[in-house]
């Protein structure tokens, strides 16, 4: 199977709330699309969605790199266009999962084929700060089925400590907390604020400190009345190991967009396991590709709840059929294929370069 062209797309989705992390608040997402075509007319596509500040790569680079890489391996077979990416996959992991992932879904990847009804349930976002907000937030989140609920802390941990206890009183045993620093924390606000926990409904507390401190997070770790789970650092098979050693770890946070293949990430769920550790995978910020990519992967591997969650929160939907989503859920039918609605996905593009095969343009 030869790549007959590479089409790269950025485009611009404005989002229904702002998504607010600790170090950028998202009014709208903008990821990059690719597409890939074979001289059969047969589309898979990738999804890569760099998300500033969360890591060295930039979306000038990102950019740069699918370009470098689409003029390069357009008229190629696919296996050899996949192994020349690769080569440069530490260059920008997100770029390169874009076209990897498109070249994956082309090639009919076993891991996206879906034999039978499935449902994945997702956690949500909690949005209020204001206390007087907390107890119908948590009643709209149970209302839609969801029973997992992701708080963002990492400003002000003892701000963070009255909202999260707030938010545990409203939930009253009803659902699971899922609390995340995003790296925001010092050492010593991440151990105060980790320490002074109440445990009941918490499932975990997510990267307190920066993604290169492993040893403030370790220390955050040790006197942690929750189990600790790491995301950032969490690059590779080695991440995972060096992560097994550390007392309290027991979770890590994978994304596909850091694993470069649906295979490299099914690989790196299951050793998260085979070192007594559970994983959790989902990027938020990813939209409708990538999502259903990684529930496809999930499927008989995750036994919690789905953090592939990115495409309930643009405005507009990719796919002609969008995913569905139900009872807290993502719904994935019996033999479910996206297919991208092009009209939708010219009307948000903001940039193009399209790379044509040398046999393609003679004809």
């Amino acid at each position: 199977m030869k790549l007959d062209s590479v089409t790269l797309r950025v485009v611009r989705l404005p989002l229904i709330r702002p998504y607010v992390l600790s170090y950028r608040t998202f009014e709208e997402f903008e990821p990059i699309i690719v597409e890939v075509c074979d001289r059969d007319g047969r589309v898979g596509w990738g999804e890569g969605h760099i998300s500033p500040g969360s890591s060295s790569e930039t979306r000038e680079g990102g950019w740069a790199f699918c370009n470098e890489h689409a003029a390069r391996i357009v008229g190629m077979d696919t296996a050899d266009a996949k192994a020349v990416v690769t080569k440069r996959w530490d260059d920008s992991h997100v770029a390169a999962t874009a076209i990897l992932t498109a070249i994956e879904m082309l090639e009919a990847h076993p891991l996206l084929n879906v034999e039978r009804d499935d449902r994945l349930p997702l956690l949500t976002p909690f949005n209020s700060t204001s206390f007087k907000d907390i107890e119908a937030e948590v009643e709209q989140h149970l209302n839609e089925g969801f029973l997992t609920f992701k708080i963002k802390v990492g400003k002000d941990a003892d701000a963070d400590l009255a909202r999260v206890t707030a938010i545990q009183r409203a939930i009253a045993g009803r659902a699971t907390m899922r609390l995340d620093a995003n790296r925001a924390y010092s050492e010593s606000d991440g151990r105060r604020f980790a320490a002074a926990l109440d445990p009941a409904g918490i499932e975990l507390f997510e990267q307190p400190c920066d993604s290169d401190d492993w040893d403030a997070n370790a220390n955050v770790a040790k006197v942690s009345n929750v189990p600790i789970m790491l995301d950032e650092p969490i690059c590779a098979i080695a991440d995972i190991e060096r992560a097994a050693d550390i007392p309290n770890i027991e979770f890590c946070k994978l994304k596909l967009k850091r694993f470069g293949s649906l295979d490299g990430l099914k690989c790196a769920l299951e050793r998260v396991r085979e070192l007594g550790m559970e994983p959790v995978l989902g990027d938020g910020t990813s939209c409708e590709l990538q999502c259903w990519m990684e529930a496809c992967v999930a499927r008989g591997v995750i036994r919690n709840a789905g953090e592939f969650n990115g495409f309930l929160k643009p405005k507009i939907r990719l796919f002609a059929e969008p995913l569905q989503f139900a009872a807290g859920a993502l719904v994935l039918p019996a033999g479910y294929a996206p297919v991208v609605d092009r009209t939708v996905l010219a009307a948000q593009e903001i940039a193009c370069e399209r790379f044509v095969a040398a046999r393609a343009l003679a004809n």
